[in-house]
């Protein structure tokens, strides 16, 4: 059985990243609210006395490190003694605190609570911070109008997360009906404040032409400002765009500066993306060797696409040295979660015993998974397994079947072998195959 490798080619990767991608929630900090010129001494003293702003500054400072020892557990102390006297701020960042588990357990419904308490009185961070929960089921069932409920208000305090955050819940149509245009408006308050996560959902409502005139340019200088922000999937765009010169001329440079950003803070598609073009060549100079370091990044973040073609050069040599056993343990990796082309390749090292014992019964297996997905190279491994009785009982029947589905995708070996099969079956009298033994 000769190997078939699974050849690395440059593709487009014109992917549409959801526009529900989150970012990390907020912060805990509230730096900005922090009396300027009270000295540390002062605030402690009005703290002990029971000052409920001054426990919440005194929360701050230890959570901070700022003008305190950092100190999660202290900074839980101080912001339970304000919460607990109605102080909106600290209920807010108690409720961060349970939500994160720093300085006290995780607890989601804790951090609902602390939050509603907060969001009841006015304060629009805490309204943000509840409409999370409700997004994402945490600490309650998952409720979008309640969640849309909490974003609008802190949306309409000016809070640009919430606004973003509306945004989405427009444009993917959740707890409301699907409706481009107010997700248009909520996205272009947020984006005005140099959110870079709305910037980038204009970009992509411009390039899909969703709510929006279809405009490339448009879209490109949306992720333009995004990427300048530090939003990695921008930064990934741009890298596409100059790839392909969607809107603007098409800059090899600059589509593999974008692309290393995104990489480099760990972008899998970026970095499955570079691992192509070094391999192949393809706007750079080829380098194999760098290849092998992209796509190893990726497949240590468990990305299947990337450990299929990690093993494909551990398989060849190629950019790292020669290791039949590390190419069965990338193929492994990313046969398990469903990758038939890495499932072909790991039926054809148990085939033929490269970094494994040799194992008809396990490529067999592995064979019949790919195959069931449509893969052309399995089904005629498989075909030909039945046709000789190799890890499966021999049956000419299920060969024909797997083999003639292999030709229909214009395998030649596999329509060769069928053809002379059919030579070894002949019509039943109830009109069915009859299964004939070849000795």
């Amino acid at each position: 059985m000769n190997r078939i490798y699974i050849q690395i080619v440059m593709l487009s990767y014109a992917i549409l990243i959801p526009l529900n991608a989150w970012t990390q929630p907020p912060k805990v900090s509230d730096s900005a609210n922090r009396p300027a010129m009270e000295k540390p001494e002062t605030t402690l003293k009005k703290a002990e006395s029971g000052d409920a702003k001054a426990q919440y500054f005194m929360g701050q400072m230890h959570y901070d490190g700022q003008n305190a020892p950092q100190d999660y557990q202290a900074a839980a102390k101080w912001y339970t003694m304000a919460a607990d006297q109605g102080h909106a701020a600290a209920q807010r960042a108690l409720g961060a605190m349970n939500y994160y588990g720093r300085g006290i357990l995780q607890d989601d419904k804790a951090a609902l609570k602390w939050f509603t308490m907060a969001a009841e009185k006015g304060d629009a961070e805490a309204q943000l911070w509840l409409g999370i929960m409700y997004d994402d089921g945490r600490g309650t069932a998952q409720n979008y109008p309640e969640a849309i409920k909490w974003y609008k208000m802190a949306a309409e305090k000016g809070n640009a997360y919430a606004q973003h955050s509306l945004g989405v819940m427009y444009a993917e149509g959740y707890g409301v009906r699907q409706n481009y245009r107010e997700a248009l408006k909520w996205f272009t308050m947020a984006a005005a404040q140099g959110d870079a996560e709305a910037q980038y959902f204009l970009g992509m409502m411009h390039a899909s032409g969703q709510g929006v005139p279809q405009d490339d340019k448009t879209a490109f200088d949306w992720f333009l400002k995004a990427a300048a922000g530090g939003y990695v999937d921008a930064q990934f765009r741009l890298g596409w765009i100059y790839a392909e010169g969607k809107g603007i001329d098409r800059d090899y440079n600059e589509s593999i500066k974008w692309y290393k950003m995104a990489a480099e803070k760990g972008n899998v598609y970026a970095q499955n993306v570079l691992g192509l073009m070094f391999a192949d060549g393809d706007g750079v100079p080829q380098d194999v060797k760098e290849a092998a370091k992209w796509f190893a990044m990726a497949a240590e973040q468990d990305d299947a696409d990337a450990q299929l073609w990690l093993g494909t050069m551990y398989d060849d040599g190629r950019g790292v040295p020669r290791d039949y056993n590390q190419a069965v343990k990338w193929y492994k990796m990313a046969a398990e979660r469903g990758n038939f082309y890495a499932q072909y390749n790991l039926g054809a090292m148990y085939a033929e015993g490269n970094g494994v014992a040799q194992d008809y019964n396990e490529a067999a297996k592995w064979f019949t998974m790919a195959a069931e997905q449509g893969d052309p190279d399995a089904q005629y491994c498989l075909g030909m397994m039945y046709a000789e009785g190799h890890g499966v009982p021999k049956d000419h029947a299920q060969a024909y079947k797997w083999l003639n589905l292999a030709a229909e995708q214009g395998n030649k070996g596999a329509e060769k072998f069928r053809d002379d099969l059919k030579n070894l079956m002949e019509p039943t009298h109830e009109g069915g195959l009859q299964r004939l033994e070849k000795d």
